[in-house]
């Protein structure tokens, strides 16, 4: 089992369980206790574990989530890469629209690009994106009801998630905190991963918008496999090869171009 793999396991286990043991890992993967330590020291740096004696526990919701940077400050994070990425997605969306936003920055961007008096139907779990939305008053906007995750400004959990399900739309965006060639698009927070499933179940088509960065690392779940996506929008600076092996997954690939200054904040 390559080291990728075995990781996978480990934070599948650690999902389910709350917590793993060295020992039981050993056993369960037939490596040796030094090279169980190193991967629970990996994902430790990764914020999905903390290591004990004997073992490691789940880095819990809010732990986990205070690691990832607030949603405005991600916005200043490759902001002409996104705005690049958030015209060419918004291109995709025709007047009448029912569309689908989940929170993130680079969906925020999407949402500030999209063309005015266009009459849609926008549905969506963040606050700033509804709000960025809401400038054209020929739009509609749902706001999905659930707690308040401060750092993305999202709304997530069961009401979000049922609400969903009264929706069918011509669009659903999404964001990743990153790409596993083997599972598709990820998330570093279990309860944003949730109700990324839901609004995948909620549209005809899924697009997943993402800067470069996010094709040089995984999160710690996935929401999405590359046979329930249609298109994946990214920049011309993302890495050629992975955007191969993704198009060879019957994903649509669109690139688009960047200004040669990229704030990288």
């Amino acid at each position: 089992m390559i080291v990728a793999e075995r990781r996978k396991v480990i934070k599948e286990l650690l999902i389910k369980n709350k917590s793993v043991k060295v020992s039981d890992l050993v056993d369960l993967l037939h490596v040796s206790e030094e090279t169980i330590r190193r991967d629970l020291t990996q994902l430790g740096k990764e914020g999905i574990a903390e290591k004990n004696y004997g073992g490691a526990i789940l880095i819990e919701e809010d732990q986990n989530h205070s690691l990832i940077p607030p949603v405005n400050k991600r916005k200043l994070q490759y902001s002409r890469e996104k705005d690049s990425i958030g015209k060419a997605a918004a291109q995709l969306i025709k007047e009448g629209q029912i569309v689908i936003f989940d929170a993130g920055s680079t969906n925020w961007y999407v949402g500030k690009n999209l063309p005015d008096n266009s009459n849609l139907t926008i549905i969506t779990n963040a606050m700033d994106v509804a709000e960025e939305c809401s400038k054209d008053e020929t739009a509609s906007i749902y706001l999905l009801g659930g707690k308040l995750r401060r750092n993305s400004m999202s709304l997530v959990g069961p009401q979000a998630e049922i609400e969903l399900k009264n929706y069918n739309a011509d669009y659903v965006f999404l964001g990743t905190s990153g790409i596993s060639l083997r599972h598709g698009f990820t998330s570093s927070d279990l309860y944003e991963a949730e109700i990324k499933r839901a609004m995948v179940s909620s549209g005809q088509k899924i697009v997943v918008v993402a800067d470069h960065s996010k094709l040089l690392k995984a999160g710690l779940t996935s929401f999405c496999n590359f046979d329930e996506t249609d298109i994946f929008i990214t920049s011309e600076l993302a890495d050629k090869e992975i955007l191969k092996e993704i198009e060879k997954r019957g994903v649509e690939v669109l690139v688009v171009p960047v200004s040669d200054e990229i704030n990288e904040f």
